[in-house]
């Protein structure tokens, strides 16, 4: 048996709809490529059948042109595509048992048979396919994992870290300001260019998952770390020949930079993150997106309505919106047995 190619022409083509057509981020993406890749190597495994790369693209040539008996009339045997395409609920099953031996988490094992179930409605929709098998299977019931949130003075705590006498120091201020005053996520961060500030209507320009766009506020002290950040990086006699630079160039100019005056990265402000957690004795386990979900919460809890929170975190449907509803009654409940002499027997 040979090892199986990392792509095939169909999942190269189910690739592509993903990121050009469902707008995936290159993350999501890419998860849902090793998960397709699990599949296929568990079929080859099974049928222990040996893949060639031009029987491969003759058999999705077929399929992509309707004429499956002409061109399969002239491959051999049986090609991994025809398997993959010609999957019933049986096989579907036999993967998932075999997904059931690995230990996977829950929320691990949905993803999978998400990732599944997306391949299989697009290529039946394509007629790739001869039925979607996926309609037959279940996706297991997930215990809801309330998202975690930290307290208004540990995030001062936080946000007070960073040493502001430099540009990076100001930088870092300022990203942890933006990310508490608006929500925004940590891809969304990073991805923040200088002419999505609007100083004057005290906004920002945010672009989202799925390349939707969206306008959010920004609080006094996000626009004012901003405002001193960039203030301090237009002067640096390191940085500003670089911001002169590309101000000249036709992409657009990252309003986050590294030390060598490029875009910075999600997993950089996830490193910052931990070093200045460590620096004020926080929870190591804190991350960006805790900001976001400490950001809904306090909203929340501070009588903010859940349409706009909604708006504000860029979510498409509102029950997403609502996992935050619960973790600010769990609060009140918290409050209330604290509070009220009779809410617990004596």
């Amino acid at each position: 048996m040979t090892n199986p190619p990392k792509t095939l022409p169909i999942t190269e083509s189910f690739a592509h709809y993903l990121t050009e057509e469902r707008h995936f981020s290159p993350y999501t993406a890419r998860c849902y490529g090793a998960d397709l890749r699990q599949f296929i190597e568990f079929l080859v495994d099974e049928s222990g059948a040996e893949v060639d790369r031009n029987d491969e693209e003759l058999a999705f040539k077929a399929r992509s042109s309707g004429s499956k008996g002409e061109v399969a009339g002239t491959i051999d045997r049986p090609t991994l595509t025809s398997t993959i395409c010609d999957a019933d609920a049986e096989l579907i099953r036999s993967f998932l048992g075999f997904l059931g031996e690995q230990n996977y988490s829950p929320a691990t094992m949905a993803r999978k048979i998400a990732t599944l179930r997306s391949f299989y409605k697009w290529g039946n929709r394509n007629e790739y396919t001869t039925a979607n098998p996926m309609t037959l299977i279940r996706t297991p019931r997930q215990s809801k994992r309330l998202p975690k949130a930290i307290t208004t003075d540990q995030v001062e705590r936080l946000l007070s870290a960073p040493n502001e006498h430099d540009v990076l120091g100001r930088r870092d201020r300022a990203m942890l300001e933006t990310l508490y005053s608006t929500g925004i996520r940590v891809s969304e961060l990073v991805g923040l260019n200088c002419e999505d500030l609007d100083f004057e209507n005290e906004a920002m320009h945010v672009r989202g998952k799925g390349q939707k766009e969206r306008i959010v506020p920004l609080g006094s002290h996000a626009l004012s770390a901003i405002q001193r950040y960039t203030d301090l990086l237009g002067s640096d006699t390191k940085f500003a020949p670089l911001l002169a630079e590309k101000a000249n160039a036709s992409d657009p100019c990252p309003l986050f930079l590294n030390k060598h005056g490029n875009r910075l990265s999600s997993r950089s402000v996830r490193r910052k993150l931990d070093k200045y957690l460590r620096s004020v004795g926080l929870d190591p386990s804190i991350s960006p997106h805790t900001l976001r979900h400490s950001f809904a919460t306090h909203l929340l809890e501070n009588g903010a309505d859940l349409r706009s929170v909604q708006e504000l975190l860029g979510h498409q449907s509102l029950s997403t919106t609502q996992v935050y509803t619960h973790l600010s009654t769990k609060r009140v409940e918290e409050s209330y047995k604290q509070a009220h002499p009779r809410a617990e027997a004596g």
